[in-house]
C-alpha cells in the first residue's frame, strides 16, 4: 500500500476565524423527525471577540496574541480553492494541523434548499459579489466564518438580548447609547460571569436564546463554511455577539447516522467522523474554540434522547406523543465533543443494587464545588470537579446503561457488572473523575468502531458483548480513560492523536488489571506483557502495509499547533481514506508511554501522571507540554539520553519502528503466557502433520485452557502456517468453542476459515459480517482476494443484506472491493 497521498483530498480545512471571535456558548433547540431523517431547529451562538486562548506552559511560545480588539489588525487571507471532499471518508475524531491559508471554498450545489440556492431568501449574499474580510481591513465588513458542511441554512438574525426581562443587571455602563454596543456589553457580562453563578448564567442563556430577532444578517455557504456579516460592522467588536441560525440537517450529512437498532426500530446518532459535528450544526471546529452548551431536543415520546450533558435528563411531555429533553454542559469543551443519540433505548438496571452502586447514586453538582481553591487550576474558570473535595473521593460516578431491548439481557449479565469496577479502577490510578456522571449506550450494529468516548457518554459496539468479559472490560476501560486524556485534557493540534489514543491504550491495561479484583500482581504483569506482544505484532503489520506519511505521529514537526492569523488551518491527512483503518497512533503512542513508564518505574510514573492531570485538566496541550513536565520529574540518573528532541526524533517525527522499541523487543524475553501459547502451537502443528488414520495407541495431545488474548495469539501463529487440514480446523473449533468467543478471537478464526476455505464454518464468517460490522471490512477483502467463486459470492450476499444499514464510509470501501 505504498501510495502517494493527495493533499487536495486528504487534508481537511478548518475555516472558522477563531483568532478574531470565539463562540463561548451554544443553545440548540431541535426537532428530530425520523420520517424525513432531518434534525431541524435553531442554534443561538454567544460570542466574545478576540481569541482569549493563552498557552499556560512555559515550554511553548505564545501563539495567540490577546491585544485589545481595537488595536488588532489582521491580515486578509489569500483566496484558495478548496476541493470537495472525497466520499471515501472514515469515522475517527481528527483535528487540525497544517499552517495553511484558506479563503472561500468551492460552491456547494448539493442541495436546493440552502440559502444560496433559494431565491426567496433575500438575506443571502453571493460570494461573487462581495469580498469581505475575516478581520478588520479597511472599510469592508467583518466576516464571521463558521465550520459548516451538509447543512441547509435557512435564516440568520441578530438576537435582541436587551429585550430579556431582568437583563439590565448586565449593563454596567449607563452611558451606552448605541443599541448594538449595549447588546454586546450584555453578552460580554453574561459570558464572563464567575463559575459560582453557573445556574443563573444558563438560565439567562436560555432566556436570551428565545428573545426576538432584531435584524436579519447576510450569509452565504460554501463546501466547508457558513459566512455571516452585518452591514456596517467592520470589526469583530462591532459584530453582533448573539446571533440565531435557523437550519436543518440533510439525511446524507456526514456527522449524523440515521439507521435502525438491533430490534429493527429507527434511531439516529452522531459519530466522530473526520468532519466532526459541522454537519450537525454550524460551529467553530478548531479545538481552541472551547465552549459550553445547552440543548433542548424534541422527539416522539417513544424515543430516548441521550447527549453530552452534566445532568441525567428526564423527558418532559409537551403534547400527546411528543417529549422534550434538556441537557447542559458547564465545562468548556471543543464543539467536536458534542454527541447525541436518539432511539428507542431501554435503560438496563441491576436486579439488586450493590453497596458500591448505592454510593454512586450520590451525584455532586457544580453548585457544590468549593471555589476557595480556584488558584490550583490552570484552566479558564468553570465549576471544576477538581476543586470539589467530595468529588475527589468519589470512586464511582453515577452511571446508566442503555441498549436496544433485544440486548437488555446481555447488558445486564455482563456490561452492567463491569461499569462500577472499571470506574473505581480508573479513580484509583488517576484520581478525581473529570465528569460528574456517565451514560453507556450499546449503539446499532453499523457503528464503525468498538467504542467512542464523549463527555458524559460512551458508545460501545455490540461486538463487545459476546464471549467473556475480557473484550467488554478492556474496551470500557479504554473509553473511560478518554475522560482524562482526550476530553478533560485535549490536544491543541488534532494530528497529535497519540495524546489521546496512546494514553487510552496504555491505561486500559492498567485499569483492567485493577478492575479484576482477584488478579494477583504477577498475573497482571503477565497479562500486560502478553498484550504488549500482540500490539508489537500488530504495529509491525501496520507499518509494513501503510503509507509512510501516515506512520508519523507529528507530521508538521515545528509547525505543529500553528494556525493562520485568522485561526483557520487544515487537518493534515484529515480525510485520508487509509487513516480510518490505521492504529499507528494508538500503538506507537502506547509503546512510547510504556517505554517511559519503565524508565521511571510504575510508582513514579503514575504518581507523575496524577500530577500532570491536576496541572493540565481543562486545557489543551501539545506533545512537548507532557514530555517536558515528565522529564523534569525524572531523576538525573534515569534520564540518560532522554530529551524532548530525542523523543520527537525517535518516536513522533519518523515513520517505521522507533529504534528504542526495536532494541527493547529484541532484548526482552518472551513472557510466560506467550511461551505457553508457543507450546500449544507446536501441539497443533503436530496434530496437523499426523496422517488421517492413526495407530490406535497413538499419543493424544492435551491442550491447555487459554485466556482470550492467548487465543488471539495462537490463531495468529496458526495463520502463518501454509496449510491446515479440515480435521485440524474442526478440532480447533471444538477445543476452544471458537464461535462463542469474543469478537477479537472470532475475527482470527474467520481469517483461518477464509484462508483455508473451510466451508463447514462459512456460517461463522456470515455471522461475523452481519453482527460485527465494526471489524468486518478486512474480511471482505480477504474473501475477494482469494479469487474463490464461493467466497466471493458469500461476500456479495452478506454485503447485499447489510449495505443499507452499514456505515456509509465502510460501505463505500467494501463496494470498491466487491465491484
Amino acid at each position: 500500500m505504498d501510495i502517494k497521498l493527495d493533499p487536495s483530498r486528504d487534508d481537511l480545512p478548518l475555516m472558522a476565524n477563531t483568532s478574531h471571535i470565539l463562540v463561548k456558548h451554544y443553545v440548540l433547540d431541535l426537532d428530530v423527525d425520523f420520517e424525513s431523517q432531518i434534525i431541524e431547529g435553531t442554534l443561538v451562538l454567544f460570542f466574545e471577540s478576540g481569541n482569549r486562548y493563552r498557552k499556560k506552559s512555559s515550554s511553548t511560545e505564545e501563539t495567540c496574541q490577546s491585544e485589545s480588539d481595537e488595536a488588532c489588525k489582521f491580515r486578509m487571507p489569500e483566496p484558495c480553492h478548496v476541493p470537495v471532499t472525497n466520499t471515501r471518508t472514515f469515522s475517527s475524531k481528527m483535528g487540525y494541523n497544517d499552517f495553511a491559508i484558506y479563503g472561500k471554498g468551492e460552491k456547494d450545489t448539493s442541495g436546493k434548499d440552502g440559502n444560496h440556492d433559494n431565491q426567496e431568501q433575500a438575506s443571502g449574499i453571493s460570494s461573487s459579489k462581495y469580498c469581505c474580510d475575516t478581520g478588520n481591513h479597511g472599510s469592508e465588513d467583518f466576516l464571521l466564518v463558521l465550520d459548516c458542511c451538509d447543512l441547509s441554512v435557512l435564516k440568520v438574525e441578530e438576537v435582541d438580548v436587551a429585550a430579556v426581562p431582568g437583563i439590565e443587571k448586565f449593563t454596567r455602563s449607563p452611558k451606552l447609547t448605541v443599541v448594538s454596543e449595549l447588546r454586546n456589553q450584555i453578552v460580554h457580562e453574561l459570558v464572563t460571569l464567575p463559575a459560582d453563578r453557573w445556574r443563573e448564567q444558563l438560565d439567562y442563556y436560555a432566556h436570551c436564546s428565545q428573545a426576538p430577532g432584531c435584524g436579519e444578517l447576510l450569509f452565504d455557504t460554501d463546501t466547508w463554511s457558513l459566512q455571516i456579516r452585518k452591514t456596517g460592522a467592520q470589526t469583530a467588536t462591532d459584530f453582533p455577539h448573539a446571533i440565531r441560525i435557523r437550519y436543518r440537517t440533510k439525511p446524507q450529512g456526514r456527522s449524523v447516522t440515521w439507521t435502525s437498532d438491533q430490534s429493527g426500530r429507527p434511531c439516529v446518532y452522531t459519530m466522530g467522523s473526520p468532519i466532526n459535528n459541522r454537519a450537525l450544526f454550524p460551529c467553530q471546529e478548531p479545538p481552541v474554540a472551547m465552549s459550553t452548551w445547552q440543548a433542548t431536543v424534541r422527539a416522539s415520546a417513544s424515543f430516548v434522547v441521550l447527549m453530552s450533558g452534566e445532568n441525567s435528563a428526564k423527558p418532559t411531555q409537551l403534547r400527546e406523543g411528543c417529549s422534550s429533553w434538556h441537557y447542559y454542559v458547564t465545562m468548556p469543551m471543543p464543539a467536536s465533543t458534542f454527541t447525541i443519540a436518539v432511539g428507542p433505548w431501554t435503560e438496563v438496571k441491576p436486579e439488586t443494587c450493590s453497596p458500591s452502586d448505592q454510593a454512586a447514586k450520590r451525584s455532586f453538582s457544580p453548585s457544590e464545588a468549593d471555589f476557595r481553591c480556584a488558584s490550583i487550576c490552570g484552566h479558564v474558570e468553570y465549576p471544576c470537579r477538581f476543586q470539589n473535595a467530595s468529588a475527589a473521593t468519589q470512586e464511582i460516578i453515577p452511571h446508566r446503561v442503555f441498549a436496544p431491548g433485544c440486548l437488555r439481557g446481555a447488558c445486564q449479565e455482563m456490561l452492567l457488572q463491569l461499569v462500577s469496577p472499571c470506574l473505581s479502577a480508573a479513580h484509583s490510578v488517576l484520581g478525581t473523575h473529570p465528569f460528574s456522571r456517565l451514560d453507556v449506550l450499546i449503539v446499532p450494529a453499523n457503528f464503525p468502531s468498538l467504542g467512542m468516548a464523549s463527555p458524559h457518554i460512551v458508545f460501545l459496539s455490540q461486538s463487545t458483548l459476546t464471549g467473556g468479559s475480557h473484550l467488554c472490560g478492556t474496551r470500557l476501560c479504554h473509553e473511560i480513560a478518554h475522560a482524562w486524556f482526550g476530553l478533560a485534557i485535549g490536544a491543541r493540534d488534532w494530528t497529535e492523536e497519540w495524546l489521546s489514543e496512546g494514553f487510552a491504550t496504555h491505561l486500559e491495561d492498567v485499569f483492567w488489571a485493577k478492575a479484576q479484583q482477584q488478579l494477583a500482581p504477577h498475573e497482571a504483569r503477565e497479562q500486560q506483557e502478553l498484550r504488549a506482544c500482540l500490539r508489537w505484532r500488530r504495529l509491525q503489520d501496520e507499518l509494513r502495509n501503510s503509507p509512510e506519511p501516515l506512520q508519523v505521529l507529528r507530521p508538521s514537526k515545528e509547525k505543529t499547533g500553528l494556525v493562520t492569523d485568522s485561526g483557520s488551518s487544515v487537518i493534515k491527512h484529515g480525510l485520508s481514506p487509509e487513516k480510518g483503518f490505521m492504529q499507528v497512533h494508538y500503538l506507537k503512542g502506547y509503546f512510547l508511554l510504556r517505554f517511559l513508564a519503565r524508565r521511571l518505574g510504575d510508582d513514579t510514573y503514575f504518581s507523575f501522571l496524577r500530577k500532570f492531570v491536576h496541572t493540565f485538566h481543562g486545557q489543551l496541550i501539545l506533545s512537548q507540554d507532557f514530555l517536558q513536565m515528565l522529564l523534569e520529574n525524572i531523576p538525573e540518573e534515569k534520564r540518560l539520553d532522554l530529551s524532548v528532541e530525542s523523543i520527537f526524533r525517535d518516536w513522533l517525527e519518523s515513520s517505521g519502528l522507533p529504534q528504542p522499541l526495536q532494541t527493547e523487543r529484541q532484548a526482552g524475553a518472551e513472557c510466560g503466557l506467550a511461551r505457553q501459547v508457543g507450546a500449544e502451537v507446536s501441539k497443533w502443528n503436530r496434530v496437523n502433520r499426523r496422517p488421517r488414520k492413526r495407530k490406535r495407541r497413538g499419543t493424544k495431545e492435551v491442550f491447555e485452557k487459554l485466556l482470550p488474548d492467548q487465543l488471539v495469539l495462537l490463531l495468529e501463529h496458526l495463520l502463518e502456517q501454509k496449510t491446515l487440514n479440515p480435521r485440524t480446523l474442526q478440532s480447533l473449533e471444538r477445543t476452544y468453542h471458537l464461535p462463542q468467543q469474543d469478537a477479537e478471537v472470532r475475527h482470527r478464526w474467520c481469517e483461518l476459515v477464509v484462508k483455508h476455505k473451510y466451508t463447514k464454518a462459512y456460517r461463522d464468517v456470515e455471522r461475523f459480517l452481519h453482527e460485527d460490522q465494526a471489524m468486518g471490512v478486512y474480511l471482505y477483502g480477504e474473501l475477494m482476494v482469494s479469487e474463490d467463486a464461493r467466497q466471493q459470492q458469500l461476500a456479495r450476499s452478506c454485503f447485499a443484506l447489510t449495505r443499507e444499514q452499514m456505515d456509509r464510509c465502510s460501505a463505500q470501501v467494501v463496494a470498491e472491493m466487491l465491484f
